[in-house]
């Protein structure tokens, strides 16, 4: 994780004069009394310069590969062999299949299984045969000895493939719980492949990394085609571990934590593998029989955990790692063969689920080097999987969305690059930087429950270009979505800007210094409006200079920076605040489409009075007076929804936990929000409704005693206040922030222990 901070022994009462500081910042200015509307007169913001990107464009872009075929949640694509047909497995346990045409337009449904699948493989000979082979979990709510499953199942009939649920032969069962794995593959050599998962989720918590008496934390290889006697497959006579005592002789490679998607080039069988990654690492393996690839004692070439007992061979190190600040949660994929994009013939391309990232490598196998490794395009995509053809071309699917997308080359452009803004004083946002006085046409606000940020100040704006209108909660997509609220469609050239200061004397509001303005910049492309396609928000931050004139455009990977604050708390009188700029990659982890992209600037987050210069008056309010809106409000402000000011101790104290959870954790603890824990946190779901109560956790004990993420009566059991309490490994947040809210940790405290305990 990001580096550390000193502070977080500072008393509570410390802590609580922070957060006081942040709650009454609006009030800094003298409230004289309250109006209707905070603005009387829009003014056209007509001075912007923020067009295009900093950055060059990635030479490759995406489009639909199948227009008129759309899936629901798809994990996994496969080749049909022996037809013109590829498969789909959607994440509830549908698999379907299609003529690969681009023109085809229904799929014919093989088997639904009507369980969470993770992996689908035909047999080499299915034409012959009709087997397919399917990997399933029981019940992904829980942890059990055998709740993960890999089956065979055989079609009744051919042309199209359908199957029956009777024909269902269990191979193999391996505990689940944290990570599953799941990915099957039919090697060269005609074995089938399967990745089990470490199954703990957190810190390889079982020690099954370099365990090899346990199929957890592997690549397994078995004979599909030659079963043992008394077992449903057979084990490969030159498997490296089955002469190795006490191993289990399915294991091909092991330390292995999580390896989500995997392939075989078919010019030269070459195993490529990716490996999700825990605190910093996303890793690219390529894989060799009886590998060592290090989990849990090595996170990809960096120690982990070295005090713990190590396999029998040795590490073998990834060819490339993405730190967190590109990659999140990595997707394998598939060396490219295609005709359609021939420079890009023999190149390795993946991609990654959080950030929407897909790039290319090419390694040269006598010198074992990569010669290339480079980002080929920047998607809003949640890319769960890759998929290739017969003919060598390769597909991305988009979890969500549930689209099949193919690259092409990117159309000729102009160079933009060279005009973006490199200082904040040339965006045209602000009439005096260095007073951080904003443009004609800016308009301030604030919202109801903010996000955590180590304890700084935050100032906001809102720019629409010239007189260019909000379309009010029209954003739904994806649905369906339980709990996610409307989001609101905002005009192209839109600029959110947020700038955080942190107070250098502790408590002393006087002594704040801007040390970022980070903005967010909306681009409208052609496209469905109800597809979120056609939003791409683009984030940038800006540093502040020491002398607090001007702050100038940081670099795409971010950086951390360290800051003396004076503390008469902390010893010696003084502690350093360690505060990490994000990388461009970094902002959509947060900014993502399941939460509408823009988190602050909603219904509920801005249905408030705000401080306009010394007056108190409604934001929606004075939005709807501006004509900000391309349609009047639907309801007066006071019948909308809005979000609880979790500071505000005169309300009800369900509402503030709820909307504390709300605003710092439901953009990824959300359906589709990125968070690989199965619950919700938003206010708006009912708490029965969350996946929370008495639920266990999937990612880990963390040192408690049987604990569940919600036990009402109870937080002590409760993980989702225990990680709250957390530093470093399974801190949450767990980006953006180094420092623990107490005022927050001691808010869901009582507001657990408060809940009716229920029977488990």
């Amino acid at each position: 994780m990001l580096n550390r901070m000193t502070s977080f022994g500072l008393s509570f009462s410390i802590i609580v004069l922070v957060l006081s500081s942040i709650a009454t910042a609006q009030q800094s200015v003298k409230v004289q009394a309250r109006k209707e509307f905070g603005i009387d007169k829009r003014i056209p913001w007509t001075t912007s310069t923020v067009v295009g990107t900093p950055d060059p464009p990635s030479p490759y872009v995406t489009e639909i590969a199948y227009s008129k075929l759309k899936f629901f949640e798809p994990l996994e694509m496969s080749v049909v062999p022996g037809s013109n047909r590829l498969a789909i497995a959607e994440r509830p346990g549908k698999i379907l299949t299609f003529v690969n045409d681009r023109k085809t337009s229904e799929p014919q449904l093989l088997v639904d299984l009507k369980k969470t699948t993770y992996g689908l493989a035909f047999h080499p000979q299915f034409e012959k045969n009709g087997y397919f082979f399917v990997t399933y979990i029981l019940d992904p709510q829980n942890e059990q000895p055998n709740g993960s499953r890999l089956s065979r199942f055989r079609v009744t009939k051919h042309d199209p493939p359908i199957a029956d649920l009777s024909s269902e032969t269990i191979l193999l069962e391996w505990p689940s719980g944290g990570h599953n794995g799941g990915c099957l593959r039919f090697g060269p050599d005609g074995y089938l492949y399967l990745a089990t998962g470490d199954g703990s989720g957190i810190a390889d918590g079982l020690l099954t990394g370099q365990d090899l008496s346990d199929l957890l934390g592997s690549i397994l290889r078995i004979d599909v085609d030659h079963p043992a006697e008394g077992m449903n497959y057979g084990i490969p006579n030159d498997n490296p571990f089955v002469n190795t005592d006490k191993a289990r002789p399915e294991i091909y490679s092991y330390g292995h934590r999580q390896v989500w998607k995997y392939s075989f080039d078919t010019i030269t069988d070459t195993f490529w593998a990716c490996e999700v990654g825990q605190d910093l690492w996303e890793m690219v393996y390529i894989i060799e029989k009886g590998g060592n690839y290090g989990w849990g004692v090595m996170e990809g070439k960096h120690p982990f955990r070295p005090e713990r007992p190590k396999g029998p061979t040795p590490f073998i190190p990834p060819i490339v790692e993405h730190p967190h600040s590109d990659f999140r949660s990595i997707t394998g994929g598939f060396v490219y063969h295609g005709k359609r994009m021939p420079e890009l013939e023999g190149t390795y391309i993946y991609g990654d689920y959080d950030t929407g990232r897909i790039w290319g490598l090419n390694y040269d196998l006598k010198q074992k080097k990569v010669v290339d490794h480079r980002e080929l395009t920047d998607t809003n995509y949640r890319i769960v999987g890759f998929g290739q053809d017969p003919a060598g071309e390769i597909y991305v699917l988009d979890f969500p969305g549930g689209l099949i997308h193919q690259l092409k080359k990117r159309p000729p452009q102009a160079d933009t690059t060279k005009n973006f803004p490199r200082k904040l004083s040339d965006t045209g946002l602000f009439s005096s930087t260095k007073l951080h006085e904003p443009e004609a046409g800016v308009i301030p606000y604030s919202v109801n429950a903010q996000l955590w940020s180590d304890g700084a100040y935050k100032e906001r704006f809102l720019a629409l270009p010239n007189d260019s209108q909000i379309e009010f909660d029209v954003v739904t997509y994806p649905q369906p979505a339980p709990g996610s609220v409307p989001g609101w469609r905002f005009p192209d050239g839109t600029v959110l800007v947020k700038t955080f200061s942190l107070e250098m004397e502790f408590g002393n509001p006087e002594s704040r210094k801007r040390l970022e303005t980070r903005i967010l910049h909306h681009e409208r492309l052609p496209g469905n409006d109800d597809e979120y396609g056609n939003q791409v928000w683009n984030g940038y931050t800006y540093i502040w200079n020491d002398d607090q004139t001007d702050a100038v455009l940081a670099e795409t990977r971010g950086e951390n920076r360290t800051y003396t604050i004076a503390d008469s708390n902390a010893p010696g009188g003084q502690r350093e605040q360690v505060w990490r700029f994000p990388s461009r990659a970094e902002c959509t982890l947060c900014h993502t489409m399941a939460a509408k992209y823009v988190l602050g600037m909603s219904t509920i987050q801005m249905n408030k009075d705000h401080n306009y210069g010394g007056y108190l008056a409604n934001q929606l309010a004075t939005f709807d007076h501006l004509n900000l809106f391309t349609e009047e409000l639907p309801q007066p402000p006071e019948e909308l929804p809005s979000l609880a000011d979790f500071h505000d101790e005169s309300v009800d104290i369900n509402e503030r936990a709820r909307a504390y959870l709300h605003s710092n954790c439901s953009h990824c603890h959300r359906k589709w929000g990125g968070g690989n824990a199965e619950f919700q946190l938003l206010s708006t779901l009912p708490l029965a409704e969350t996946g929370t109560i008495n639920i266990r956790p999937g990612q880990g004990a963390f040192d408690l005693d049987d604990p569940r993420l919600l036990v009402p009566g109870d937080a002590s059991r409760s993980m989702i206040y225990h990680r709250m309490t957390r530093l470093g490994q399974g801190r949450m947040p767990h980006i953006a922030s180094t420092v623990i809210d107490k005022p927050a940790v001691e808010l869901i405290r009582q507001w657990i222990d408060q809940l009716t305990p229920t029977s488990e």
